[in-house]
């Protein structure tokens, strides 16, 4: 029954993967619609979101079956609590990544980003991609010292944060009051992706060592 057990978290395992590679496509390609105001990109985000909440309905309930049916001991628990918290977190990141690519369609045929906050969009792009690879090979591998790195990369998207902050607030703003809401609603969606990915490597540290590092910091 152990094995078995094994064998099925393993599946599951590779399918939180799979998660984390669709969550991945969805916001690299919602940037990309965002910025060059690509309508048929940002419909294929907004297409592709039911995917990633049909693979989290599909997770959840094989979690659910398997610890129906295998009768988990307490480390075993800590397994399916971990799953279960994953799931949530990666299904949410697509629901970013679908925000983001909403505000290129509603934008267009205009581009959603002005020029002087161009390059702050595409490195916010940039490190949501960075930060939600490495958490696919923190799933992957449970490996707890790039767990660790995807703290230092969040902390750079929360400077891009602060940065369209900055630029939003000089006094020479001339993009009107619509395509500040916008970047302020895009920022925001992009630091709470990072925010997500980070939670997700807290999620394999509490698997592999039992402390819930994401809960202490969400209390």
């Amino acid at each position: 029954m152990r094995e078995a057990f094994v064998e099925e978290m393993e599946s599951i395992n590779s399918s939180l993967v799979e998660m984390t590679n669709l969550v991945a496509s969805a916001m690299a390609r919602a940037t990309t619609a965002l910025l060059d105001a690509d309508l048929q990109l940002a419909e294929s985000v907004i297409s592709a979101d039911e995917t990633v909440d049909l693979l989290r309905n599909e997770i959840e309930e094989r979690a659910l079956e398997v610890m129906a049916r295998q009768a988990p001991v307490a480390t075993d628990l800590r397994t399916m609590v971990a799953t279960l918290r994953i799931v949530a977190d990666l299904e949410r990141m697509g629901d970013l990544a679908l925000h983001v690519a909403k505000v290129a369609r509603r934008r267009y045929p205009g581009r959603a980003v002005p020029p002087e906050l161009r390059s702050t969009i595409l490195e916010m792009g940039q490190v949501a991609q960075r930060i939600v690879a490495k958490a696919g090979s923190v799933i992957a591998g449970r490996d707890l010292a790039l767990a660790k790195e995807l703290e230092s990369d969040d902390d750079v998207m929360d400077g891009l944060h602060r940065k369209v902050f900055h630029v939003l607030l000089e006094t020479d703003w001339q993009h009107g009051m619509e395509a500040a809401i916008d970047i302020t609603l895009c920022g925001r969606y992009y630091e709470r992706y990072a925010d997500h990915a980070v939670s997700v490597a807290q999620r394999v540290v509490f698997l592999v060592t039992g402390e819930d590092r994401a809960q202490h910091q969400s209390g």
